[in-house]
């Protein structure tokens, strides 16, 4: 064989991974950059799910999207969404054809890994001020003390009135902080596994220490910060219990790297998904043959339960309701429809390759990841899409010129995830894992690559775009 024929039959039947800056047309360097920093300021207004959804709802209402109204007429084009409790989203783009013949959809969650303050979570010991916390999500306990950190939330008051909390966001507001113990002393938590060494019943946020009262009294320190919160809040401590704080990383998105190629920033697990689906959905410029779905969820990050995760009949509800505008049984457009759960999964990290096959990672800058299964070990878990619907995915990613991989998450037996997938199939919507590799997945500062932020974008866009599923 010739050494011409040789190279020639070897770049048709084998494959070969491609840098993607080494596929990436010049022309689209700057749109990724225009991209990338619109995402980053989605981030910092959106530090937890409530903030997110309504950020998402502000740019939906831009682009001229409407609140649905259950019984309204829907014809093509038309742009509706609905807020489930302020804390999820789904919106829709409707399609020329009937959603007899199903629709595109794109599912990701904007909830992230935090902390939670407890319902009775205010105390005072030795005379400093704490919030006890629970939190949420798989976290490494020790990659929360020592940081930066703001208060969002709500606190609802006996009457229904809703106040709004935020502490440390703004600019000279003060941060919070949760200590650890100073290696001098240290010698016996040395000893204790990373798992162990921060327990999490000792993640309380440190409050303050200037006292108020006659110094006979006691509990001078809590009351002050309960002072300061009532002056501001208008909050008793009563109202904690009907309260949802949540502790976040105060911490703007940024880029990393000396060329800038990344970007740095709490919550890129999901957001910088549910960035991407929204922003296509958001970017169709024609009215797109089958109706356009993208769904923010909630809860994923503890099981997709309760009323605003993936599990609830919310989205359910919204498919029937836009079913029922053109009579059609929303089970009928359920089994003709395709859905990307877009979500995150694991960036191959040489620092800890032991973990990871190195095969079958996803590299950060090579694109898209596409997940045919998530799950742990046994694909427990996982929904598992088949052939052809991988297939299909190809077909649409190829077309558009997307740039994307295959993955997995992580060796067999070293551990696994999980994400909305499962929750789709079981509604029989054909469904298949895609999103962005994530370096240091779960911790309070993840980090992305700006090219597979901007051809998940990409890749949503083709989605939303193609008609049939097979």
């Amino acid at each position: 064989m010739e050494k011409h024929e040789f190279k020639e039959l070897k770049e048709r039947l084998l494959s070969a991974r491609k840098n993607g800056y080494d596929r990436l047309p010049d022309g689209e360097l700057a749109a990724m950059e225009t991209y990338c920093a619109a995402y980053k300021a989605f981030l910092d207004a959106g530090k937890t799910e409530r903030l997110c959804a309504a950020e998402a709802i502000r740019l939906a209402e831009a682009a001229g999207y409407r609140p649905y109204i259950r019984g309204t007429a829907l014809s093509a084009g038309d742009k509706v969404y609905v807020s489930n409790r302020g804390k999820s989203v789904l919106l829709a783009r409707i399609g020329k054809r009937s959603l007899a013949e199903g629709c595109q959809i794109t599912a990701a969650h904007i909830d992230s890994p935090r902390l939670d303050l407890k319902p009775n979570p205010l105390y005072e010991d030795g005379e400093l001020a704490y919030f006890k916390t629970h939190y949420y999500g798989g976290i490494r306990k020790y990659q929360w003390v020592t940081i930066p950190l703001e208060l969002h939330g709500v606190a609802a008051l006996r009457d229904g009135t809703a106040v709004q909390v935020n502490i440390g966001a703004d600019e000279g507001d003060p941060r919070l902080v949760i200590t650890d113990l100073l290696p001098h002393l240290g010698a016996e938590q040395n000893k204790k596994t990373l798992g162990e060494a921060i327990p999490g019943e000792t993640l309380n946020l440190l409050l303050g220490s200037q006292p108020i009262g006659d110094a006979e009294e006691s509990g001078r320190v809590k009351l002050a910060v309960m002072k300061l919160l009532h002056d501001k809040y208008g909050i008793t401590e009563d109202d904690f219990t009907s309260a949802e704080l949540e502790a976040v990383p105060a911490v703007k998105a940024t880029d990393i790297g000396l060329d800038r190629s990344m970007i740095g920033a709490y919550g890129h697990d999901d957001r910088v998904c549910a960035y991407a689906a929204l922003r296509a959905l958001l970017d169709l410029e024609e009215t797109p043959e089958k109706t356009a779905v993208c769904v923010l969820a909630d809860k994923e990050e503890i099981g997709s339960d309760g009323v605003t995760g993936m599990q609830s009949a919310a989205f359910d509800t919204f498919l029937e309701d836009l079913c029922e505008s053109q009579n059609v049984p929303v089970r009928v457009c359920y089994e003709a429809s395709f859905c990307l759960s877009a979500d995150v999964t694991a960036a191959y990290d040489p620092n800890f390759s032991d973990v990871y096959e190195k095969r079958n990672a996803a590299w950060l800058n090579h694109g898209i990841g596409l997940c045919k299964y998530t799950g742990a070990r046994g694909k427990s878990g996982a929904s598992d899409a088949d052939a052809e619907t991988v297939a299909y995915a190809r077909r649409i990613f190829d077309g558009a010129g997307v740039i994307w991989q295959i993955a997995e998450l992580g060796k067999v037996d070293a551990g696994g995830g999980g994400t909305v997938a499962v929750y789709m199939a079981n509604r029989n919507i054909t469904t298949l894992d895609a999103g962005v590799p994530v370096l240091a997945m779960h911790a309070p500062f993840e980090t992305v690559a700006k090219l597979d932020c901007y051809e998940t974008y990409k890749g949503m866009k083709a989605v939303f775009q193609a008609e049939n599923w097979i």
